[in-house]
């Protein structure tokens, strides 16, 4: 029996339980006593099986899901197994990390994961190539992709530094961001962005905007990773490419907001209202995030914000829970692969609440510590924040029935 995208969401929502469930046991050990568990071997548990177990999991069925309706044929069965071993992978390394951090099993297991996403961009781009050159969400998939696999550079450093034993604070550093720039930029966001024109497509006017949005926000994502570098000695000449790429991201996304507003008289008729809702939470989110790229090009600003990880952890959530993860839940409810009951309406309005009562509160925690200042009940209420992501996600696992593939009238099935 094949295995059908409602099998893949369901395993999805309920690693989703999971990420949420360890975020939310972190943050009562930050603020109780917890003797149990260690917490930086939670903290790479949790960030490992939230991009495998969750994310790319998640992207992995929906391009498959892209490329079943576009094409006439592809071999399910290939890609239903590069899935099936990166969950693998994702559950290895969420326990292996959560009890050795960086050992030898769970390096392994993430080397298996980093290998399945090398099978995976090399049959998806084959498959990409044949969709008709006009295909609204083939260059943006293709380019997420691309992007995914340049982000494994900054592993194979970190590998390499760790094998040797040689570390440099700079090169650990920049490797780490590479990686997580290309992944929250490249592979998350475009991909993202390419699912959704993939779905309006029938539809799609004034899509000379998306074109140009596209170019600008892929050529300019790669010397965008020099923002993460400012904290460093860069030359003036590349400090120019970075202002200039930051400007180049906001104007590209400026151009498909355009073109998403000369389509939304259909995007309406294709999206219940709490879902557009959501989807302009999401679109603020990504406005809000490349405005914030701008400004870290002042250096004071950008010196400060890489001084205070409350900011750090604040733009790491912004990408990771208002962009990326908000999206994925929202467009699986509005494309119907999660139904919408009337109890997944309200897990995924609290989900969403929730996500943006968490960022709020990281960011005045932060900005108050550039005065030294100490919000109150700070840990108290992410801690809050935690648990009602934990339960909405818990509940959109149990009350979020699955449609039948036959009741579905999508492209993306």
């Amino acid at each position: 029996m094949p295995i059908s995208s409602k099998h893949w969401v369901r395993i999805a929502l309920f690693n989703l339980c999971i990420v949420a469930g360890i975020g939310a046991l972190m943050r009562y050990k930050i603020g109780f006593e917890f003797p149990h568990f260690n917490q930086k071997y939670l903290q790479e548990a949790h960030s490992h099986f939230a991009f495998a177990g969750w994310i790319t999991h998640s992207l992995f069925f929906l391009v498959t899901g892209v490329l079943r309706t576009n094409l006439p044929t592809i071999n399910e069965r290939l890609y239903n197994t590069i899935i099936l071993i990166n969950l693998v992978a994702a559950y290895g390394m969420l326990v292996c990390f959560a009890i050795q951090g960086y050992g030898p099993i769970s390096l392994t297991f993430s080397t298996i994961s980093l290998l399945v996403g090398y099978v995976f961009a090399f049959f998806a781009l084959k498959d990409l190539s044949r969709l008709p050159a006009k295909h609204p969400g083939k260059n943006w998939i293709q380019a997420a992709i691309w992007l995914g696999v340049l982000s494994t550079v900054g592993t194979m450093v970190l590998s390499q530094m760790m094998a040797t034993k040689n570390y440099d604070q700079d090169t650990y550093l920049g490797s780490v961001f590479f990686y997580l720039h290309f992944q929250y930029n490249g592979w998350f966001l475009l991909a993202c962005l390419g699912l959704f024109m993939d779905y309006i497509k029938t539809q799609l006017v004034q899509s000379h905007l998306a074109v140009k949005a596209f170019w600008m926000m892929f050529l300019s994502c790669i010397p965008a990773y020099f923002l993460s570098t400012l904290w460093a000695d860069v030359p003036l000449w590349l400090y120019i490419v970075v202002v200039i790429s930051a400007l180049s991201q906001l104007l590209g996304w400026w151009y498909l907001i355009r073109c998403i507003r000369s389509n939304i008289a259909y995007i309406r008729s294709k999206f219940t209202y709490p879902i557009l809702l959501l989807f302009l939470v999401v679109a603020l989110a990504i406005s809000l995030k490349f405005c914030l790229q701008l400004g870290s090009t002042i250096p004071f600003i950008s010196t400060l914000a890489f001084g205070f990880r409350p900011i750090v952890i604040a733009y790491l959530h912004l990408a990771l829970l208002l962009i990326t993860t908000l999206f994925l839940l929202t467009f699986m409810m509005g494309t119907g692969l999660i139904s919408q009951n009337k109890i997944a309406r309200t897990a995924l309005m609290v989900f969403a609440g929730a996500a943006i009562l968490t960022e709020l509160v990281l960011m005045i925690q932060g900005i108050a510590g550039f005065s030294y200042s100490v919000v109150p009940l700070t840990k108290e209420m992410l801690l809050l924040f935690a648990i009602f992501l934990f339960g909405s996600s818990a509940t959109l696992f149990f009350s979020g029935r699955i449609k039948d593939k036959n009741d579905l009238n999508q492209p993306i099935l």
